[in-house]
């Protein structure tokens, strides 16, 4: 991965962030991708996760292959500012791409140049696609913590990935132990209690390939903490 200089982060600030939920098996014996986060880091360290992190500055200008679900994106756009839902979905790419050098793109060049923070996976033949992701959940990191994250996760299929789901030999250090784990018995894993949470959300609607009737939304404001639904009624346009 080619990294290159960011301003320093405001950890006041509430940043947006993609999270990948990807799996495998899913009417079979689902199985999901995580990895654990390192013992210095200062978000979740040691915990399990699944790939994920903030949206850079680049992603909105990042040219998708293939757009969001109209739904998806409208649910995305909901509570949120203009040209969000595409930057974050090229978030996701990007972020499963860093920490396990999985694939989700199509084979096709690049219009331009290429950002530095995409130079690898361009340099794989593909341009990203977000066409396989589905908006599950939405969750604000409570106050109080080291770091605090707006955080969408998207539920994958790995037949959607262009790469083998068992080689992580692009992947970057920011996750070890990366692995397949199985959904009955990810709970003996060392979790965050935000991916508990979402977990038995993907747990209930893993064998069912539609999107969801509304997408939970777990709310920590200064004030109050609110459970609520994202229904997104009226799709947005995403090219």
């Amino acid at each position: 991965m080619t990294t290159t200089s960011r301003p320093p982060i405001d950890k006041t600030a509430i940043r947006h962030a993609a999270t990948v939920i990807a799996v495998r098996d899913r009417h079979a014996r689902p199985r999901v991708l995580m990895g654990q986060r390192g013992a210095k880091a200062a978000f979740f360290p040691n915990k399990f996760v699944f790939p994920g992190g903030a949206v850079d500055e680049t992603d909105a200008k990042v040219p998708l292959a293939r757009p969001l679900p109209p739904l998806c994106a409208a649910r995305l756009a909901e509570d949120s500012p203009p040209g969000l839902p595409r930057a974050l979905a090229t978030a996701a790419v990007r972020e499963l791409w860093e920490e396990t050098g999985q694939i989700l793109g199509v084979p096709a060049p690049w219009p331009g140049g290429v950002p530095d923070d995409w130079l690898g996976f361009a340099g794989t033949g593909h341009r990203p696609a977000a066409d396989a992701l589905q908006f599950v959940f939405r969750a604000i990191t409570p106050p109080g913590r080291p770091r605090r994250f707006d955080a969408r996760f998207f539920l994958l299929d790995a037949e959607a990935l262009m790469s083998d789901p068992d080689d992580f030999s692009a992947a970057s250090d920011e996750l070890s132990h990366l692995q397949w784990i199985a959904l009955d018995e990810v709970r003996n894993f060392d979790l965050p209690f935000i991916t508990e949470v979402v977990l038995a959300e993907v747990a209930a609607r893993v064998q069912d390939d539609s999107p969801p009737d509304s997408v939970p939304f777990f709310r920590n404001d200064d004030e109050e903490s609110l459970f609520l639904r994202l229904r997104g009624a009226q799709p947005a346009d995403q090219t």
